[in-house]
């Protein structure tokens, strides 16, 4: 991709949401780190793309690294967060996740139905 191009939004987010279809995780996150300003965007199509390959727990790691820049993420980015803590399967990740979702994202038609296949995923034995 040129250079001139990896700082568009669109475009970047549209090529590692591509490359994470065709499972290339390392062109994808590679692209990831050269964006200078990433938008919620950016940061939703990195995550779901994890949640496609099978690498949810890198999700978190993500998640982190938004709050360190206090980026808030939008209601598609809770919900593959929230895609993640089904995955991984662990209550902690679990509710933590959730407490951290603002209550107008919760009262979501979409979140909510995240948010009951999550904890139906949730095995509580641990």
């Amino acid at each position: 991709m040129p250079e001139n191009y990896r700082n568009h939004n669109i475009t970047s987010t549209s090529a590692i949401d591509m490359l994470m279809k065709f499972g290339d995780v390392e062109s994808a996150e590679r692209i990831f780190r050269s964006i200078k300003a990433k938008s919620t965007n950016i940061y939703g199509a990195l995550m779901n793309g994890y949640n496609r390959n099978g690498e949810s727990w890198k999700c978190f790691k993500v998640f982190e690294e938004m709050n360190e820049k206090d980026i808030i993420p939008d209601e598609i980015g809770w919900n593959i967060l929230i895609g993640a803590c089904s995955k991984s399967g662990m209550l902690h990740h679990c509710q933590y996740i959730v407490n951290q979702i603002p209550l107008n994202i919760q009262n979501k038609i979409r979140t909510q139905t995240a948010l009951i296949d999550m904890w139906v995923n949730i095995d509580f034995r641990y």
